[in-house]
């Protein structure tokens, strides 16, 4: 990404997990100045195993709520990054650069607890390992350590 990134937004259907856990990583990552957001088309709440995931790496999304992409204020974010997979993404109409990273749905794993932790950390791992790319210090050009 480029150094004018300024806002970011994680989109996907119901805001309950993975624009959640995106948000969350990309807030302790990005450098000052970049303002990040996540919303969904039909926003529901964040799920306990999003909160539950992010705690084991040390980052706090408990008072995070589900947003609808009408809250959030269009004219300040430049880029977009769709998180759906197998459901119909929403749609996003300011003006922004939009990248798609295709994710399964954790919430919709189903089994007992382990296994849909399991999921979550997964959907975690994945979203770490490319916001960590995105936010390098030579990704970006800002010196960062």
């Amino acid at each position: 990404m480029e150094t004018t990134r300024r806002g970011i937004l994680f989109l996907c259907v119901a805001n309950s997990a993975r624009s959640q856990i995106a948000e969350g990583i990309a807030r302790s990552l990005a450098p000052a100045g970049v303002t990040v957001w996540s919303a969904g088309s039909h926003p529901t709440r964040v799920r306990p195993e999003a909160v539950t995931v992010l705690a084991e790496i040390g980052i706090d999304i408990s008072a995070h709520r589900s947003k609808s992409v009408a809250e959030i204020p269009a004219a300040e974010v430049d880029t977009v990054i769709t998180l759906c997979a197998e459901e119909e993404c929403p749609v996003f109409l300011g003006k922004a650069e939009r990248l798609h990273w295709g994710l399964p749905d954790p919430a919709a794993v189903a089994g007992d607890e382990a296994a849909r932790l399991d999921a979550f950390r997964s959907t975690r791992d994945e979203l770490r390992r490319r916001l960590e790319a995105v936010f390098a210090p030579d990704a970006a050009g800002t010196g960062r350590s």
